[in-house]
């Protein structure tokens, strides 16, 4: 499996303001196989960043060695699938196809995808959609994106994320087979399911599904989203993941989503995490 870091575990990088190229020689210099870039609505990489924008970022990742595995999309908190706007749900298909596209310009075959939500965890100001509307609407949502995804060839990997919807691995499965398309897959979080499930149970429902992996740890007792631990610090039993993840043959990148990064000294924690994922993969 390739060891990986999302951009956003980076310090600015939540924000977009961190620096594509010196991420790249840092996650490189920290002994990690790739990156996951991140797409945002402003910022280094967003909605408006050009294919000749990509391809010089393209161009840094090969001088300095290291791969862009996949791209995630924090755009759908503000564009939701479900909203009862629907303006709102149109602009969520034009920014999904958007990510899509610059995915394809990446190189990369999988966008991290976020369906709908019934509401949205850190925005308490945020519209609450009933379950099955989010579930329905997002149903169409991403139906809607299958055709620009197949001309893209990129999947898009539906994640458990805490949108409050697909709280079990049968029903995300459910979801999924739903499209009968290789370009809907599951985009599968460890820790984000902590709070519902074990990930270990969840890796062996969703099987061959599984395009992307997310390495998070949570400490179930603490219950909301200061419950998020440095990896080897929470409740997620690792060697089960691993060994539920090479049962299902899954043998693709799987990174580490460390946010927020700590407040002072950024890089304590990506070092950190580094030193966890070896003994995870048995490096």
């Amino acid at each position: 499996m390739k060891k990986c870091i999302s951009y956003w575990a980076f310090g600015g990088g939540l924000e977009g303001a961190k620096d594509i190229r010196e991420c790249l020689e840092e996650a490189k210099e920290l002994r990690f196989d790739g990156v996951e870039l991140c797409v945002g609505e402003e910022g280094r990489l967003s909605l408006s960043t050009t294919r000749p924008q990509c391809e010089k970022i393209l161009r840094n990742a090969a001088e300095i060695g290291i791969e862009i595995v996949s791209l995630a999309s924090g755009v759908a908190w503000s564009y939701n699938f479900g909203s009862s706007s629907a303006s709102l749900r149109e602009e969520a298909v034009h920014a999904t196809e958007r990510s899509l596209q610059i995915a394809n310009w990446l190189e990369v075959d999988t966008l991290l995808t976020i369906p709908a939500a019934v509401d949205v965890f850190f925005n308490p100001d945020a519209e609450i959609v009933p379950y099955d509307v989010a579930f329905q609407r997002a149903r169409e949502g991403i139906a809607k994106c299958i055709p620009f995804a197949e001309r893209c060839e990129v999947m898009m990997a539906i994640e458990n994320v805490w949108n409050k919807l697909f709280l079990s691995p049968l029903e995300m499965c459910q979801f999924i087979d739903s499209f009968k398309s290789r370009y809907v897959g599951a985009y599968f979080d460890v820790g984000n399911c902590i709070t519902t499930g074990y990930p270990e149970q969840w890796i062996r429902i969703l099987g061959k599904r599984i395009k992307r992996v997310h390495f998070k740890d949570f400490r179930a007792a603490v219950g909301d989203a200061n419950g998020f631990v440095d990896l080897l610090e929470g409740d997620v039993n690792w060697p089960e993941v691993m060994a539920a993840l090479r049962e299902v043959g899954y043998d693709g990148a799987v990174t580490a989503e460390m946010i927020p990064p700590y407040r002072f000294y950024p890089e304590v924690r990506l070092k950190n995490t580094s030193t966890a994922m070896d003994a995870i993969l048995g490096r």
